[in-house]
């Protein structure tokens, strides 16, 4: 499922991106559906993003580093 919602999410940004150049360069008048799919693209992308990144939280992938646990090692290995 993850790799399904990382494809998802890769082409939504793309989409925003295309409609969103278009949008901006556009001269003959569609601008407002271009940035229409733009928005919809930067949405479901955003909401990939999001979903993906609560997963890995979840799963632990997403863990802060622990600093001090390398100090705590060496402190042991000195016998201090």
């Amino acid at each position: 499922m993850g790799k399904t919602i990382a494809t998802l999410n890769v082409i939504a940004w793309a989409w925003f991106w295309c409609f969103g150049y278009l949008a901006l360069t556009d001269t003959q008048g569609n601008t407002a559906l271009a940035a229409m799919l733009a928005a919809i693209g930067g949405a479901a992308g955003m909401a990939a993003w999001l979903w993906l990144v609560r997963r890995e939280a979840e799963n632990g992938g997403a863990a802060a580093p622990n600093a001090g646990r390398m100090e705590l090692v060496r402190v042991k290995a000195r016998g201090e």
